[in-house]
């Protein structure tokens, strides 16, 4: 009979028990399916409550590390987060103990993955890390194995779910930002640290992640521009509808002449795109090849189930004997990108409040046209008290030239407090 795969699980939080679930419900499908039986034989969390499911026939380790030395594990599974700590020291030891990783830590590996993929290939050892980025979407494998014969052109997606039903919701039920950021964080959809969420940064970590994988470079989520959706309001919602678009966090990463381009921010999509059409908590990538063109993975970004089915989908590729290096190519092959000084150009979206006063667009027009700012539609609603809105879609234009057609609206005299400028994404 074929030797077991022996699996450590660290962190028996939501994705660890998802894990977990999956070995105790699939025994024979898995082992029909690897060859071999997929089996736990220890595992590691900070206490030993009950969790719903029987974990008495595993071993039970209160430090990490010590799992991850264990001679009767072959692949320790980190599902604990956190970018340093013991998930750090955790995934060294298992590593430096000979053992394959596979981790769900977005985090960890965008700010030490090259590290920890040198680390792996001294050893001969392989990370995954499926479960790191848009939950149970099979977005890495796509990239690393459907189109390992493409040049990636560009990749760019909703990567996180919390943002996504924020935006929806407030579109839906008319509600403001704080409104329904109140509702999603008591419906526990927001991080421990809201900020992580909201301001763009986990995914960030998924988007840094990908591009490493896209483009062969080392992963660099200190180049991602990173804007979260806090000053999009219902406002802009509603008005960019009218506009006929609607407004998404966009992750976007394409290899431009300026360099690597990798940006986080609230962006405006056409109504009748896919991405426009995203639900809820649901996670969308979009990845282009010079070969396939484009294609749309869409699917759960989180949650047991799906996080889990995405772990296991690693452990089965390490059961079958399939390996490769953590980012599709030898790490030393993987070079240090250089992140772009400036966007690629792109229309943008103008909010203005207007004073009303004969001129007054006039005015703006002309702060636009001195900044090299064309407009392509402009629109102009009812007053609110002396001030009207008016939202602009401009042509493609360059933010450097959009930031002084905007410094140059201070000195009109006729815009009241800051203008809102959001980019519009071709999707």
């Amino acid at each position: 009979m074929t030797d077991p795969l022996r699996l450590g699980i660290a962190g028996l939080g939501t994705v660890g028990m998802g894990v977990v679930g999956i070995v105790q419900r699939q025994a024979d499908l898995l082992a029909a399916r690897a060859g071999r039986p997929i089996v736990i034989t220890a595992v590691s969390a900070r206490s030993q409550r009950d969790r719903g499911l029987d974990l008495s026939s595993y071993a039970w380790e209160d430090d990490p590390v010590a799992l991850a030395n264990r001679p009767d594990v072959d692949v320790v599974i980190e599902v604990m987060g956190g970018h340093d700590g013991p998930a750090k020291a955790l995934s060294e030891a298992a590593l430096a103990a000979g053992k394959d990783l596979v981790s769900a830590n977005k985090a960890l590996l965008a700010i030490h993955g090259q590290a920890l993929a040198e680390a792996a290939e001294a050893q001969g050892r392989v990370i995954r890390f499926e479960a790191a980025v848009a939950g149970g979407i099979p977005v890495v494998k796509s990239l690393m194995e459907g189109l390992a014969g493409n040049g990636i052109t560009r990749v760019l997606g909703v990567m996180n779910g919390s943002c996504n039903y924020i935006l929806t919701r407030m579109e839906d039920a008319g509600l403001s930002y704080a409104e329904v950021f109140a509702e999603a964080d008591a419906l526990g959809y927001l991080e421990a640290d809201p900020e992580l969420d909201v301001g763009g940064i986990d995914a960030g970590h998924k988007l840094a992640l990908l591009a490493a994988v896209a483009f062969g470079t080392q992963v660099d989520f200190a180049g991602v521009v990173l804007e979260g959706i806090g000053s999009v309001t219902i406002e802009d919602i509603r008005q960019a509808a009218d506009m006929g678009y609607r407004i998404k966090l966009l992750g976007v990463a394409q290899m431009t002449g300026r360099g690597l381009e990798q940006r986080m921010q609230p962006c405006l999509v056409p109504a009748g795109s896919p991405l426009a059409q995203l639900p809820g908590g649901t996670n969308m990538v979009v990845l282009e090849g010079d070969a396939v063109g484009q294609i749309v993975l869409r699917g759960p970004g989180a949650g047991a189930g799906p996080t889990a089915s995405a772990v296991m989908a690693d452990v089965m590729d390490l059961a079958r004997g399939t390996r490769y290096p953590t980012f599709g190519q030898p790490a030393a092959s993987l070079r240090r990108a250089r992140a772009a000084t400036a966007a690629i150009p792109a229309p943008y979206y103008l909010r203005l409040q207007l004073l009303d006063k004969p001129g007054a667009l006039a005015k703006v027009a002309t702060a636009l046209g001195d900044a090299g700012v064309s407009i392509d539609r402009m629109r102009q609603y009812d007053h609110v008290d002396a001030a009207a809105p008016v939202l602009i879609v401009t042509h493609r234009t360059t933010r450097t030239a959009l930031d002084d057609a905007l410094s140059r609206f201070a000195t009109t005299g006729v815009v009241v407090g800051s203008p809102v400028a959001l980019r519009i994404e071709a999707v």
